[in-house]
């Protein structure tokens, strides 16, 4: 009931950069957190981002003063900044929300299908 779309995957060269996009729709109320996760070939998949309604924000040590995480809470929509990008950010980066679909407070939490960033050397 709540869709999360993801766009701006890639192919880029190490130390280039790359913005994703994430929209949020359908039977929203309120959005709440929202974060960037990333799954690498055979690995667990890891947070990357996370950024509140208020704009407190979190990061992986390994992606600290390289990426940056913003929000639009009017368009439900957040971006990954990805700057000096490196061949181990290779991975599929999956949009993560969290919020409430009615005024009672239903609760919801959803993922996007992901978008492949790849980085080569």
């Amino acid at each position: 009931q709540v869709q999360l779309e993801e766009s701006g995957g890639g192919l880029v060269q190490a130390g280039g950069s790359l913005r994703l996009s994430c929209a949020a729709s359908g039977n929203i109320f309120r959005v709440s957190t929202m974060a960037w996760y990333r799954q690498a070939l055979a690995k667990p998949r890891e947070l990357v981002a996370e950024i509140t309604r208020g704009g407190i924000t979190k990061y992986a040590d390994s992606v600290k003063d390289r990426f940056t995480i913003s929000r639009n809470n009017a368009r439900n929509m957040i971006w990954l900044q990805m700057d000096t990008l490196k061949p181990e950010d290779t991975a599929v980066y999956l949009c993560y929300a969290i919020g409430t679909q009615d005024v009672f407070g239903a609760q919801f939490n959803s993922w996007g299908q992901g978008t492949q960033v790849t980085v080569s050397s």
